[in-house]
C-alpha cells in the first residue's frame, strides 16, 4: 500500500477507528497494538508492541501479555467488511470452547487476524517468537485450535468478503465503493 493501512479512510473515518468502534460494539475492552504517534489523535488506548518487527504474531503475543481476560478478540484493522454480528458469534463460540484459539477457516487457510485467543496461548506464542517464528499459523504449534469452517460463517457473509483485507490500492478502492455512503468509483 505504501502507506499505513490503519489511517486509510472510508467516509472520513480511519480504518483503525472504524475497527475500534466495531470491536467496542461487542467488547467492553480495547487496546491497539502499535503505539504510533500517528494514532494518538484517534484517542484510542495504544500499547507498544513487545515484538516490533515480528509482524502480527508479535502483536498477538503483546495483546495476550497485556490482557487480564481469559479470552481475547484479535482483529486486524484492514478487514473492512467485518460485522458486529460475526464478531459476537465468534466471541460466543470461543466462550463455549475448550480450545486455546478459535479461528475461522477460509479457502486459503486460517484467518488468524480475526480470531479469539485464550490467555493460556501466550507462553507458547512467545516461545515461538523467541525461536524466530514469524508466520502466525506456525506460531500455533502445540495449541489446541478450534476451526470455524466456511459453512458455519457463511451465514454472516452473503457477499463472500467478510475476511477480504486491503492489501492493494485496488482493494482499498473496492472497500470504499462497497462501504461508503456515497457511490465511489474503483480506479
Amino acid at each position: 500500500m505504501r502507506r499505513d493501512k490503519a489511517l486509510l479512510e472510508i467516509d472520513g473515518v480511519p480504518m483503525l477507528l472504524r475497527t475500534a468502534r466495531l470491536v467496542q460494539s461487542v467488547s467492553a475492552s480495547l487496546a491497539v497494538i502499535g503505539a504510533s504517534e500517528a494514532y494518538q489523535p484517534l484517542g484510542l488506548p495504544l500499547l507498544p508492541d513487545d515484538w516490533p518487527g515480528a509482524g502480527p504474531l508479535g502483536g498477538i503475543a503483546t495483546a495476550l501479555r497485556a490482557s487480564t481476560l481469559p479470552w481475547n478478540l484479535v482483529v486486524a484493522c484492514d478487514l473492512p467488511h467485518l460485522t458486529a454480528a460475526w464478531l459476537a458469534y465468534l466471541i460466543e463460540r470461543a466462550l463455549a470452547s475448550r480450545a486455546d484459539a478459535v479461528l475461522p477457516m477460509n479457502v486459503r487457510g486460517a484467518e488468524p487476524l480475526c480470531a479469539m485467543y485464550h490467555k493460556r496461548c501466550e507462553p507458547k506464542i512467545r516461545a515461538a517468537l523467541a525461536r524466530g517464528t514469524r508466520k502466525v499459523t506456525e506460531g500455533f504449534a502445540g495449541l489446541c485450535v478450534e476451526a470455524i469452517e466456511r459453512a458455519e460463517w457463511k451465514f454472516f457473509d452473503s457477499d463472500g468478503v467478510l475476511f477480504k483485507n486491503m492489501n492493494s490500492p485496488a482493494d482499498y478502492e473496492e472497500a470504499k465503493a462497497r462501504l461508503g455512503k456515497s457511490p465511489k468509483s474503483i480506479s
